[in-house]
Formats: C-alpha cells, structure tokens, sequence
C-alpha cells in the first residue's frame, strides 16, 4: 500500500512540503548564493511562513546542507552505470565520456551542483568532500579502471591516462564552467566539442594503426 493511502489531500500536501522547500532552496541557492539567500524568500516561492521551513530544517546551514545531498543523489548511481558498460574498449570509452557530458554539462541540477561546491566549498568543506568521494572519484576511479584492462588486452596503448584519469574527463568539467560563466553564448557545438575530445582520447589510446584506421573524428573504432 502506497504510504499516502487513505490520506486525505492535506495530509499528502503535508508529506511533500519537505521536498517542496529542498527545491524551492536549490533555486535560490542557485541564483544568489548562500551568504544572500534568505529563508523567508525560500518560503514564498514554496507558499509557506518563514517558521514553516523552520519545522522541517532547523537552520539555513541544515538547509543548505540537505538541499546539497538532495541534489546529489542522483548522482550516486554512477558507480553502478559504469560498471554496465559493454562491448569493445573504445566503444565502452566513448560511452563513458557522453555519459560524463550528460551529467556535468547538459543536466542543470549538476551544473549548478558543482557551481555552489566550488562556491561554497570554503564554507561547507565536508559537502564539498561529499561530492568528490560520491561523484567525481567514482568518475576517475572507473576511467582508469577501463583504461588499465584496455592496455592490459592490447585494445589501448600504454599512456599516463590510466594513473592520472582526471585528464580524461577535465574537458568536460571545462565544458560545465564555461556554461556556467557564459551560459549559451558560447558557440561551440556540444557534439562538435564532444568529437574534439574523443579525437585527442584517440590519440593517447588508440596503438597507431588503429589511429590510421578511424577515418576523422567522429569515427567509433571497435577495438
């Protein structure tokens, strides 16, 4: 039986507030900060009194700390999808980089994720160290994990990629802070900026003949 079952529409109201008011805070940590996001502006965009939110999070700090592991939950499937990957190295690569753009880049909630950790982190280092113990060592972890079992079957070449892969995603964390900064008017193309990183990836991993054979940037190579 659902746990809303015959309650009335108050009482489900009710149940919901919290979550009402953790994205009503994502939208104002977003746009102003936490120095000048005030409670009582969180409040009326969720419709509620000022001691209301009060009920639910006993601070702003509580609040803004909860509102930071709401939004990174999604984010603790990662491990998991990338242990999913299938089929040849390269391909599993690939997917593994348009997974890690689909996340920092074209998903909001990341983007603005990561702009209050690096805003924020001084303040709050405990969630800044949350969410690279959560996020981003999960991302490096499994790229040099994929990387050293490529260079061990022969589909990679030997590169410092599989002991520093941070390398592999920074283009997409500079992709993300351009966002941030610019918002869309920037010009690139995100699939043409995506091509131009998987073409440098080629180049440090891919052994030279299988460079010679993937005919341009955009060419998949099964590995």
């Amino acid at each position: 039986m659902s746990p809303t079952d015959g309650k009335g529409p108050r009482a489900q109201r009710k149940a919901a507030r919290p979550m009402e008011i953790l994205e009503a805070a994502f939208e104002e940590f977003s746009a102003q900060g936490y120095a000048a996001t005030r409670v009582e502006d969180i409040a009326r965009r969720v419709g509620v009194t000022k001691g209301t939110v009060y009920v639910y999070f006993e601070s702003k700090e509580v609040l803004f700390g909860e509102m930071m592991r709401h939004l990174s939950t999604p984010l603790a499937d990662t491990r998991a999808h990338i242990r999913s990957l299938e089929g040849p190295y390269p391909q599993r690569i690939e997917a593994f980089v348009r997974y890690v753009y689909q996340r920092l880049v074209a998903d909001r909630k990341t983007r603005e994720l990561l702009r209050l950790v690096v805003a924020e982190g001084a303040r709050f280092p405990h969630l800044a160290d949350r969410q690279d113990e959560e996020f981003m060592q999960p991302l490096c972890d499994a790229a040099g994990e994929m990387i050293r079992e490529g260079v061990a079957c022969g589909a990679f070449r030997p590169t410092p990629l599989a002991e520093i892969p941070e390398l592999l995603i920074s283009p997409a964390l500079l992709r993300a802070v351009e966002h941030l900064m610019f918002d869309d008017r920037r010009s690139t193309d995100l699939e043409d900026f995506i091509a131009a990183h998987l073409e440098l990836l080629w180049s440090a991993l891919l052994p030279c003949e299988e460079r010679a054979g993937t005919n341009g940037r955009t060419a998949r190579p099964d590995a």
